[in-house]
């Protein structure tokens, strides 16, 4: 058999395939890329093992497992971790500590279906504490810089291209503002750390230590970033990014209407997908009420709903426009405006796209 391991950095680097043997509940609240949850106990199980464990030690709390997950149960568990085991013969097992669960299931593996099957030493616990330190030592190490600009000036556009950023935004799928929620879920807190580690890991893996960064606030939709980050981007130099109104516009039709619109429909279906569109459109929009106030809110509102009258009938898009237009120029270009007199100073450059690209490209190589 394969040696158990304690060598986290090449589990991430090489997206190793891993089982994991915790519970769903504990898998939903948070996990890595690349695992699969075949739990040996499930919720219920897993709680009635834990109250007796409590109340009369491990020694009856095992042999309440036994008794729980047994038979055509327990033989249903093993085919598939050995059916696992098979697809992915370089992969580990793990549970939470790296404990009984996962060392039960390696002995269930080995007598009933004849697989000698490696485990990760520590479990999740020690996995995550792994990536926690990543995070940790990256923004104490390395250099960092942000990309700041109004709303619309394309500012992910930028992040997606330099090999050295850290794409927040789509870490935590979601862009960001009250209408930047998308289609699909956002992953759990953890997951979203997670994620964000292991991305930290294998730029600096290749020696990368000068990180580009969208200038954000601490929440992406229900994701905050990881508070030692946030701090930091408090003072980390700004590169600011222009661009015209018209552009701005354009680009926030294509984003929030265009291609939003087509998410939807994609993963609700023809039927509902759009329904499902235009509820969220105005839900992001009725979000800011208080903000825009009563009299702007009800204007806005009455252009989104010709608009999406419109798109619905004909599929035309054009009056989108006029809600969009007053919302950057009436709320976020003011609100950005505010913001930005504490964060003028940090300001090393201004550009088009563009620019803003090859000046983050030649600043990485100093």
């Amino acid at each position: 058999m394969r040696d158990n391991t304690r060598h986290y950095r090449e589990l991430f680097l090489g997206d190793v395939k891993m089982m994991d043997v915790r519970a769903p509940v504990e898998f939903g609240k948070g996990a890595f890329p690349h695992t699969v949850n075949l739990p040996l106990m499930n919720d219920a199980e897993r709680q009635k093992v834990g109250t007796c464990y409590k109340q009369n030690g491990q020694q009856a709390a095992i042999a309440l497992g036994h008794e729980l997950v047994c038979g055509k149960l327990k033989a249903a568990r093993i085919e598939a971790w050995a059916n696992f085991a098979r697809a992915n013969p370089d992969g580990y097992l793990y549970c939470f500590r790296g404990g009984l669960r996962s060392q039960i299931t390696q002995q269930w593996l080995k007598t009933e279906a004849g697989i000698d099957y490696p485990r990760v030493v520590g479990g999740y616990k020690a996995m995550r504490g792994f990536l926690y330190d990543t995070t940790r030592a990256a923004v104490e190490e390395c250099q960092f810089v942000l990309v700041g600009g109004l709303t619309g000036t394309g500012k992910t556009e930028v992040i997606a291209r330099l090999s050295n950023s850290l794409d927040l935004e789509g870490h935590a799928n979601h862009r960001g503002s009250a209408f930047g929620r998308r289609a699909t879920p956002q992953p759990a807190q953890i997951d979203f750390e997670n994620r964000l580690a292991i991305d930290i890991l294998k730029k600096r893996h290749v020696g990368m230590e000068q990180f580009v960064l969208e200038d954000e606030g601490r929440i992406v939709g229900s994701c905050s970033v990881p508070l030692e980050l946030y701090q930091g981007m408090q003072q980390y130099p700004l590169v600011w990014l222009d661009d015209s109104f018209e552009q701005r516009v354009e680009r926030i039709l294509k984003d929030y209407v265009v291609d939003l619109c087509a998410d939807h429909l994609q993963v609700v279906g023809e039927e509902g997908g759009f329904d499902a569109f235009a509820t969220y459109l105005r839900k992001s929009l009725s979000g800011i009420v208080k903000r825009l106030g009563g009299e702007r809110y009800q204007r806005l509102a009455a252009i989104m709903d010709a608009a999406l009258e419109e798109q619905r009938r004909s599929g035309a898009v054009d009056l989108h426009r006029g809600w969009i237009e007053g919302l950057l120029g009436e709320y976020y270009d003011p609100m950005y405006a505010f913001q930005r007199q504490s964060k003028d100073s940090r300001i090393e450059f201004r550009g088009t796209q563009d620019e803003v690209v090859e000046y983050l490209r030649a600043r990485a190589q100093r």
